[in-house]
């Protein structure tokens, strides 16, 4: 799905704006003559601090600088383009200049970003800190400091070098559901390292499952047979876009955040950057993504009235009739001649149950409480209108409100009173709204979800065709195209 254009709104204001108040005509009064204008002071003129000059490097550096920028390649900078020259002087600099920029914040200009992935990388110059290097004599150290610091981007690195491996060697061949179980067998080892030759197929099958968030059943089944399907350079190009989500994530992290994975549906608390405990979520479907973006909760709303946004309204709920509407609870506030919405008053049976998780953004999408609890239990949980609703919104709020001592262990308590009210957080707690649709297991095995915005596949092209359109140390597609 790509509609860059989209804003989409889950919910609507609780209360409409007030009239604006009718103002009186002021009085009449006698002409009189304008006052002299007074002097135009000009601001003053913007100076750019001049960039910091680059030192020569001596000959090894240069030739170090040049292996270095040879290696794109293994930090997902391009895929079958391949370094085929050596550069020099000025050359040289701007080309090093722009990979640490690269590995630093992103291949791809934000300008080139959909307007939904709002998760923006900070400005970075790398001019200071290569002048210091080349002038010390530190571009190994240098250049090791330029990537994510992440165990996360280093297990996909890892990963990208072994399917690229896997797609040199010929890639996998595609099953049926009429494949001999050896033939399964062979496909399986070909990604999971420890699947024995006569080790039970129902158990390789299971890993397999696992590592792509299908429900481990152990039977090739049709999503199964899907996944093990997916070409190797599609895996390439997950790994990749991957990669490059993580160059655009502060160089810190809060050390007490929430964050959700939207492609997995899955919201993990950390505390003390350790993670403390998870819940399963159900994000945006398809046609009404969830965006990627980082913000702080700043409130809780107990008992929330649902405002139906008006797209929402017009799609599902007007169709039903006014009548259906008021018998199943609705309220229609407004008139036809000032514009009718409809509004679900908080209850139990209330679209956003009995919490509401609020946090600035753009978008309008929050954390929510659901009364429809089914979808928890499924393996496919890609359903809402893009907010994120929650498995376990109890104790998600009392570890929020832990350090509140009036509200500490009273959320069940301000629930049962029936009454709207916002509590203000102690303290406010870092959101993060990510896209990972490949990443590592501690034990190197990659782990997959499906790309179900489409995400994954235009990222990967933007990568790569901003690495052959910046990067001189990339090889044309005319001479790729004659190698492969």
């Amino acid at each position: 799905m790509n509609r860059p254009d989209l804003i989409r709104f889950c919910v609507a204001p609780l209360l409409g704006l007030a009239a604006a108040p009718a103002f009186a005509q002021p009085p009449a009064v006698a002409p009189t003559l304008p006052a002299p204008a007074p002097p135009v002071i000009a601001p003053p003129a913007l100076v750019t601090p001049p960039p910091v000059p680059i030192p020569t490097p001596s000959a090894a550096q240069q030739v170090w600088l040049n292996n270095w920028l040879k290696g794109g390649a293994e930090q997902g900078l391009m895929a079958r383009s391949k370094a085929t020259s050596s550069l020099a002087s000025d050359a040289l600099i701007s080309a090093v200049l722009d990979r640490a920029k690269a590995l630093s914040t992103g291949r791809v200009d934000t300008a080139d970003f959909l307007n939904i992935w709002a998760l923006r990388p900070a400005a970075f110059d790398p001019r200071p800190g290569l002048a210091r290097a080349i002038a010390e004599d530190r571009l190994p150290q240098w250049a090791a400091g330029l990537t994510p610091p992440y165990s996360g981007y280093d297990g996909l690195r890892r990963g990208l070098s072994n399917y690229e491996r896997i797609r040199d060697a010929g890639g996998w061949p595609v099953l049926t559901a009429k494949s001999a179980p050896d033939a399964v067998r062979k496909r399986l080892a070909i990604e999971d390292k420890t699947v024995q030759p006569g080790e039970k197929l129902v158990d390789a099958l299971q890993r397999a499952q696992r590592r792509y968030g299908l429900n481990p059943t152990g039977l090739l089944d049709a999503r199964t047979l899907k996944e093990l399907n997916v070409p190797v350079e599609d895996r390439i190009g997950a790994i990749m876009a991957n990669m490059e989500r993580w160059r655009w994530m502060p160089r810190q992290l809060p050390v007490n955040r929430v964050q959700v994975n939207i492609a997995a549906a899955v919201l993990t608390v950390f505390e003390g950057d350790q993670p403390v405990t998870s819940m399963r979520a159900v994000t945006g479907a398809p046609d009404n993504a969830t965006p990627m973006l980082t913000s702080s909760i700043h409130s809780i709303v107990v008992n929330p009235p649902w405002n139906v946004p008006s797209s929402i309204a017009k799609k599902e709920l007007w169709p039903k009739g006014r009548t259906a509407l008021l018998r199943q609870g609705y309220k229609i506030v407004g008139t036809p001649e000032t514009g009718e919405r409809i509004v679900q008053p908080a209850g139990p049976s209330s679209a956003l149950g009995r919490l509401k998780f609020d946090f600035n953004n753009p978008f309008a999408v929050y954390l929510h409480d659901t009364p429809a609890r089914a979808k928890f239990s499924s393996y496919d949980r890609l359903a809402s209108h893009g907010c994120i609703r929650l498995e376990k919104p109890v104790p998600l709020a009392e570890l929020m409100l832990q350090d509140d001592p009036k509200l500490s262990g009273q959320v069940q308590s301000l629930i049962d009173t029936g009454k709207t009210q916002r509590v203000q957080l102690p303290k406010e707690v870092a959101v993060y709204l990510l896209y990972w649709t490949a990443f590592s297991s501690s034990n190197g095995t990659m782990n997959f979800r499906s790309d179900p915005y489409g995400w994954d596949k235009l990222l990967a092209q933007k990568i790569e065709a901003s690495s052959r359109r910046l990067d001189p140390m990339a090889a044309p597609a005319a001479t790729i195209a004659s190698k492969d």
